[in-house]
């Protein structure tokens, strides 16, 4: 495995991550918990998508 696949292995453990605090925040507005949920869930979608595509960069430069 090169380095590359190393890093982006490393890259989408942290989406789950994201994607879990992304998950909480849904379930808070839900419940009405959190009147700031709507905005955290809408940057850490942001977040989430970044590391999407760096990860997909990574994969891609690994088949070069």
């Amino acid at each position: 495995m090169s380095s590359t696949d190393d890093l982006a292995n490393e890259i989408q453990a942290i989406e789950s991550k994201v994607s879990e605090l992304i998950f909480d925040s849904v379930r808070a507005q839900l419940r009405g918990e959190d009147d700031g949920a709507a905005d955290v869930e809408r940057r850490l979608s942001k977040v989430r998508r970044s590391l999407q595509k760096a990860e997909q960069l990574l994969r891609g430069a690994s088949e070069d």
